[in-house]
């Protein structure tokens, strides 16, 4: 058996209204990417790690890890224009490896993923083949609908649409999820061709396609940590520094 991360850093920087993309920008000298990477390279569970990114962002993403040096750094894969399409390309990159290989997707916007959380994600590889990683809500989490009644009613554009709250799932059962998100190859590799032949397939992480288009696959969840966060705005780098700083 052998594990794979594959750092997913794809993105190009539009959402955070930045001319460099979020995995790119400078975190305490080094390359947000660098981190997640130093942390992969580094675990003796590891056996391998790939990068998918963005064509435009190939080159540098080259000249990071020409002066790193990771050992086991291997693989530059370039990324698609969907996020999905990145864990695609990552798959196709792999397709020949043995059935017993395990693909560790991890966003490359989480520079804080430790030691620990691989640590519980391939001991729970070793008896399950998916496992996410997540932590609990401390919040309230309310699903919220449109109020079409309202949206009907409003002509205005400057007016912001209505919501209703629809549902106030448990707390208790809600968990909010992190990467790595891990799959057995021919498991991930399976879901994502049924996917494709779906003409309304979309997806926002790996494990909804795993559970949607493989709903007989129970998908393990192994704690994450606070400090595992996704950097979104600007001032989430801040927020990174703290943890940084005070180790």
């Amino acid at each position: 058996m052998s594990n794979i991360a594959v750092i997913l850093a794809g993105g190009t920087g539009k959402r955070m209204g930045s001319s460099v993309p979020k995995q790119f920008m400078d975190l305490q000298g080094r390359a947000v990417i660098e981190y997640s990477i130093e942390t992969f390279d580094r675990h003796p569970a590891i056996d391998e790690v790939a990068v998918v990114v963005h064509p435009d962002w190939r080159g540098k993403m080259e000249e990071i890890a020409a002066a790193r040096g990771w050992e086991k750094l291997r693989r530059i894969i370039d990324g698609g224009s969907e996020r999905y399409m990145s864990s695609l390309n990552a798959i196709m990159a792999y397709i020949n490896e043995a059935d017993d290989t395990n693909l560790l997707l991890h966003d490359a916007a989480r520079p804080m993923v430790s030691t620990e959380i691989v640590d519980r994600v391939v001991a729970a590889l070793r008896r399950h083949e998916a496992v996410g990683v997540a932590v609990p809500s401390t919040d309230t989490v309310w699903e919220v609908h449109p109020d079409m009644g309202e949206a009907l009613m409003d002509t205005s554009e400057k007016c912001e649409v209505g919501r209703f709250v629809a549902r106030i799932p448990e707390r208790r059962l809600m968990w909010r999820a992190q990467t790595p998100q891990a799959f057995r190859l021919p498991l991930i590799r399976d879901a994502y061709q049924r996917a494709l032949q779906d003409p309304l397939f979309q997806a926002t992480d790996d494990a909804g396609v795993v559970r949607r288009y493989m709903p007989g696959t129970k998908i393990t969840v192994v704690a994450g940590e606070e400090r595992n966060m996704k950097i979104t705005r600007a001032d989430d780098l801040s927020v990174m520094l703290k943890y940084i700083n005070n180790g």
